[in-house]
């Protein structure tokens, strides 16, 4: 026995992974032609089912290079986005994702564009987290599942996505139902936020499997918060016996209603069709699940509704009561909605004055030489030998600083400029003149010859005559002093 069983455990896994190595093409081409490019769409969908996933996308790029017009063409995009999904992982994922969205783009009318659409949303689905995780798949899995609903509503595909999006809608509201629970037990102001919570999940999702413990959750957090929201309480028990029959907690909704001095409703048929239904048809987890679920990071979605129209709207969290009513937006009190209001006319450029024509003239520039020009640095017309009445040297002419032009503005900047270069042109001018007819410098008296003839010398006598001072050099930095004897 004991032979036979490992017999069974060895060649069970090698009879799984025989079946796994070639996947048949979904969408294959029937038409039995040897074109050659139907020839190359063949070897490529060969590839693809061998798991030969990048030399089935250059067959099928070269294909759809070389022939442009052929009738596969569609046939051949549609394939390269599903050698990306097979290929799987983050960037397969993403390539294929891309590659689908094309194909819709350029066959919007082809049947096969509602199958890419789901194919997106099938796509979004597997990569999603449980329920207490990161939910960007699921919320993006919920609307591509319902772009298959809305612009493809009569294909094949519209009610695998229907089926797809209420187990889509499960994992996002037993998300809300966790964060619910945890403000419950913070209590305090917690019970405002999960009340508010389980509240909007119930309106949004209603197919959720375990809405019922929503509203008793509800009922509970407003039950703490005080008699002010007992008219919500009592709302909270007759949703749930009207809607949730079949419910735990039905029959002490109705005790609490019964003691709250309220009537208390009876149960909807339909809503009690339907819940018994969902309760006979619901999948139960086998074995092996149970033993794999706690490990794996996919959520489950056995209790998930079978039937029935998932919520076609976004969902939009409710505002907790016990925020104020002026801080509510426009909306009236009460309401657990927030209105966004818009500015009016932001476009300053278009709307403001223009500062410029109101003045009459452009400011100068920040730079200009006219105002960067230091307060002492004069022009060569200021300066004393230049002004009026007094002496010029012989040649010396000044310059007139031209003026503005007739009906320009005093501030402009081409005036401004011009009228620097014209005051820098004739100081230069001016310098050059003076030092032309500037006397030169006349040498000193030692410098200068006498033209004059020399005195006779008397003669001395020997008392008094002393001989000659002989001449000494002047030593190197002696600072000009006598020379000595």
């Amino acid at each position: 026995m004991l032979r036979n069983h490992k017999y069974v455990y060895g060649v069970v896994p090698v009879l799984l992974l025989a079946s796994g190595c070639a996947h048949k093409y979904e969408n294959p081409i029937t038409k039995d032609t040897q074109q050659p490019d139907k020839v190359l769409f063949d070897t490529s969908i060969d590839d693809i089912e061998h798991g030969r996933y990048e030399r089935a996308r250059l067959t099928l790029q070269a294909m759809m290079n070389t022939y442009d017009t052929s009738e596969f063409l569609a046939k051949a995009k549609l394939a390269v986005a599903d050698s990306w999904k097979r290929e799987g992982g983050p960037h397969g994922m993403a390539q294929a994702e891309a590659e689908y969205k094309d194909f819709i783009l350029f066959y919007p009318n082809m049947e096969e564009s509602a199958e890419a659409q789901f194919k997106i949303c099938e796509m979004q689905y597997l990569q999603m987290d449980k329920a207490d995780r990161d939910n960007v798949h699921a919320r993006l899995g919920d609307a591509e599942c319902k772009d298959v609903l809305q612009k493809w509503p009569n294909s094949q595909y519209a009610t695998q996505a229907a089926a797809m999006d209420r187990k889509i809608q499960e994992v996002l509201a037993e998300g809300e139902e966790k964060v619910a629970e945890f403000y419950a037990q913070k209590g305090g102001n917690g019970y405002f936020s999960s009340a508010t919570r389980a509240n909007t999940l119930v309106d949004q999702y209603p197919l959720y499997s375990r809405a019922d413990d929503a509203l008793w959750l509800a009922a509970g957090d407003y039950n703490q918060m005080g008699d002010k929201y007992e008219d919500k309480q009592a709302n909270m028990y007759t949703r749930l016996v009207r809607d949730y029959p079949l419910s735990l907690h039905a029959e002490e909704a109705k005790r609490n209603l019964k003691a709250m001095g309220r009537p208390v409703p009876d149960a909807d048929p339909v809503a009690e069709a339907r819940m018994k239904f969902e309760l006979q048809n619901r999948q139960k987890p086998g074995f092996l699940s149970k033993l794999v679920d706690p490990f794996s990071d996919r959520p489950t979605t056995y209790n998930a509704a079978k039937s029935g129209n998932p919520t076609a709207d976004t969902f939009k969290p409710g505002m907790p009561g016990d925020i104020p009513d002026t801080a509510r937006g426009a909306g009236a009190a009460g309401e657990n909605t927030v209105t966004i209001g818009t500015i009016g006319n932001r476009d300053i450029l278009n709307s403001a004055p223009d500062a410029r024509t109101a003045a009459g003239a452009t400011p100068p520039a920040t730079g200009d030489a006219s105002t960067d020009k230091p307060a002492t640095d004069k022009p060569a017309a200021d300066k004393p030998s230049d002004k009026l009445g007094a002496p010029t040297a012989p040649g010396n002419t000044v310059t007139a600083t031209p003026a503005a032009p007739e009906g320009a503005p005093e501030g402009s900047i081409a005036v401004t400029a011009a009228n620097a270069n014209a005051k820098a042109l004739a100081a230069k001018k001016a310098k050059q003149q003076q030092k032309a007819v500037a006397p030169k410098r006349r040498a000193r008296p030692a410098d200068r010859k006498s033209t004059a003839p020399a005195p006779a010398a008397a003669p001395a006598s020997p008392q008094t005559a002393a001989p000659a001072p002989t001449p000494v050099a002047k030593p190197a930095g002696n600072g000009g002093g006598a020379p000595q004897l």
